[in-house]
């Protein structure tokens, strides 16, 4: 039985959602891809299809095992939440449409995760990110985060297996 497990990680956003692919080999972490879907000015419907769609092309593409997602944090205006939400549930229904298990972690557990300090600043993380995962650039901040996601999840995970509980 091979120990090797593909996670994709997303940050959803309405105007970009990050997305970062790794594989965890044991206690290993190796890059696999990442990027962004930029979606088009206008109407939320058509947003919310061009996130749906391009995740579920990602996730045909590099074929994952377990997706990890940014829970959504209250922001001061609550217009922005919602709207953010619902960029969320567009990712979080690519992942399930594929039967994929979505594990859930906050920005605050992702940051300490990776950082090792919850409220670390985007350049923060996009540095750590690229030492974790030996890339020889600093990936885009919206990517960053998604693979920021999927190294924390990576991190539980491996936990988790440590503990004998596979997740």
């Amino acid at each position: 039985m091979s120990d090797t497990v593909r996670i994709l990680g997303i940050d959803p956003g309405l105007r970009v959602t990050g997305f970062g692919i790794l594989e965890r080999k044991g206690q290993r972490l190796d890059y696999v891809a990442s990027g962004c879907i930029r979606t088009p000015k206008g109407e939320l419907p058509e947003r919310l299809k061009s996130i749906l769609e391009g995740l579920i092309e990602v996730i045909a593409i590099h074929d994952p095992a377990e997706v990890a997602i940014e829970k959504v944090f209250v922001n001061v205006n609550p217009q922005s939440t919602l709207l953010l939400g619902q960029a969320r549930g567009a990712a979080i229904c690519a992942a399930v449409s594929r039967n994929l298990p979505v594990s859930e972690y906050t920005a605050l557990q992702v940051k300490q995760s990776v950082v090792g300090n919850g409220h670390a600043a985007k350049e923060q993380v996009q540095e750590m990110v690229k030492r974790l995962l030996n890339l020889t650039g600093i990936p885009q901040a919206d990517a960053a985060d998604g693979l920021a996601c999927a190294i924390c999840h990576a991190h539980a995970g491996s936990l988790s297996y440590r503990m004998g509980r596979r997740t």
